[in-house]
């Protein structure tokens, strides 16, 4: 019984499980990034506010503009330290675009809770900060893994790898034909003449 299940374990996992795997891995560093970040943007943001007596949008932008910076060095060489490093003037383009849409929906946020509906007591500003930080992050999430940071191509599996100097076999391919594997239906149609 033993024998079995370590059998069990010496199969390779599913890919759409690995994939899963790989996006709980990547959503996790996302998050302590993120996380890091958010703290830097509420801090900024109530430093700025109090000290400088900005308005409460002006105050929130200078603060995401920091967060913004912090979390590029954190997703560059933490989070997505393994992807495409080719094009950085690329990447770091669309970062800042993607990051000043970002911008855009968390201050906006903000904007319509203390313009629009008049909510600008410091508790106010700071539940209605960290509910925009939420809704940008989101598409943030979805921005930078899927614009800025992309994945390198998949490494054949160590399986199927050839071994250095040996050719390839040919892969069989559906050719209508010939069949559906490459497998030769000619004598059947003769049979059937």
């Amino acid at each position: 019984m033993g024998s079995a299940s370590s059998g069990l374990r010496t199969r390779p996992r599913g890919a759409v499980r690995r994939r899963f795997e790989q996006l709980l891995r990547e959503v996790a560093k996302f998050g302590a990034v993120g996380g890091a970040g958010l703290l830097v943007n509420l801090v900024t943001f109530n430093l700025v506010r109090h000290a400088t007596g900005l308005q409460v949008v002006r105050a929130s932008v200078i603060a995401t503009v920091v967060a913004i910076v912090f979390n590029y060095v954190g997703f560059r060489y933490f989070t997505y330290r393994d992807r495409d490093r080719g094009g950085r003037t690329r990447e770091m383009t669309l970062f800042v675009l993607f990051s000043a849409v970002g911008l855009v929906i968390e201050n906006g946020v903000l904007y319509v809770a203390t313009y629009g509906f008049g909510w600008d007591s410091q508790l106010q500003s700071n539940v209605f900060k960290f509910v925009g930080i939420g809704v940008a992050t989101l598409f943030r999430f979805w921005s930078y893994r899927t614009w800025v940071f992309r994945a390198l191509p998949a490494e054949e599996p160590a399986a199927e790898r050839p071994e250095p100097g040996a050719v390839r076999p040919a892969r069989a391919v559906a050719d209508p034909a010939v069949g559906q594997a490459g497998h030769d239906r000619a004598p059947a149609r003769a049979r059937a003449n």
